[in-house]
């Protein structure tokens, strides 16, 4: 009983881990994103890897890690808020016995906990955004406390902490959904299909077959490459509205429609809605693949299976 009491604390410490570990490995390639989508002006006309160069050059290596402080701040409850959410609304889905399958509860139980650590967590991703969007020498904000009074006192209170925040749950819903059905799914055809071949006993529970880790990245991979295209636009309109404020063309961008419309009229699909989104593939298969391999080990550790 002492182990199941501690059950959703150690559920949360394994999803806060998991998030840490996928971001700090991919926060470079988050700053060069943001720079990119809101088109700022000192790099503006350069392509993903030349940003990627660009910035060293002009703001040194931490350059590359701007905002990554806030981003940890925000990601250790979001990505303990996402896997514990989704433990449990897989259970209430299951409980109400909806008639449905399996998938559609993972998907409903995922775009639910993402839905969830999304708006608990959503004024840190306001103030990290900020301060990533930020070249040297022309601070507007001095870090993370700074940042927030700012946005607070200038922005019209607490509301100014959730501009954007409509295109993030209509594409938070897709995205998360997408992700954990697609890694569910790849994982039971693929212990049923071949367990011998793709999985392993797990270490806590050697009646539990668990994916070897690296089908596991591979799943991981596959589960956010498609879940990102399908949500990529709405992830562009919300960085336009969060950074609101900070671009010139601001008044044009404070609705999601309005945003969509504008980004597409002056940029195109390519240019605009889908700008950043190659890095964000080489970004997000990392990220989702550590962050699910990093879960399915600390789930292990924890006892949790």
């Amino acid at each position: 009983p002492a182990r199941r009491d501690f059950y959703w604390l150690r559920s949360f410490i394994a999803g806060g881990v998991a998030g840490c570990c996928a971001k700090t490995t991919t926060a470079p390639l988050d700053r060069v994103k943001i720079l990119l989508q809101a088109h700022n002006h000192h790099y503006k006309h350069l392509g993903v890897f030349s940003t990627l160069c660009a910035v060293p050059k002009k703001e040194g290596y931490l350059g590359l890690y701007k905002g990554n402080g806030a981003m940890m701040i925000r990601i250790f409850p979001y990505g303990a808020i996402q896997f514990m959410a989704f433990d449990q609304y897989k259970k209430v889905v299951i409980k109400k016995q909806l008639g449905i399958s399996g998938h559609v509860h993972r998907l409903m139980a995922g775009s639910m906990a993402g839905i969830t650590a999304v708006i608990c967590t959503y004024p840190l991703d306001m103030v990290r955004v900020r301060l990533a969007f930020q070249v040297k020498g022309e601070h507007r904000y001095m870090g993370i406390i700074h940042a927030f009074k700012m946005i607070y006192t200038k922005e019209g209170g607490f509301r100014g902490f959730y501009r954007g925040l409509m295109p993030t749950v209509v594409g938070m819903a897709p995205y998360a959904g997408f992700s954990f059905f697609t890694f569910g799914t790849l994982k039971s055809i693929g212990l049923a299909q071949a367990p011998n071949l793709l999985g392993r006993p797990s270490l806590d529970n050697p009646d539990v077959l668990v994916l070897k880790t690296h089908v596991n990245l591979l799943c991981g991979g596959i589960a956010g490459a498609i879940a990102q295209t399908i949500s990529y636009p709405l992830d562009v309109t919300r960085r336009r509205m969060q950074l609101g404020a900070v671009l010139p063309d601001s008044e044009k961008c404070l609705t999601m429609v309005q945003t969509l419309k504008y980004v597409y009229q002056q940029h195109g699909i390519r240019r605009g809605l889908y700008r950043g989104l190659s890095l964000n593939y080489i970004r997000c298969i990392p990220s989702q693949a550590v962050a699910f391999t990093t879960y399915e080990l600390m789930k292990q550790f924890l006892h949790l299976n």
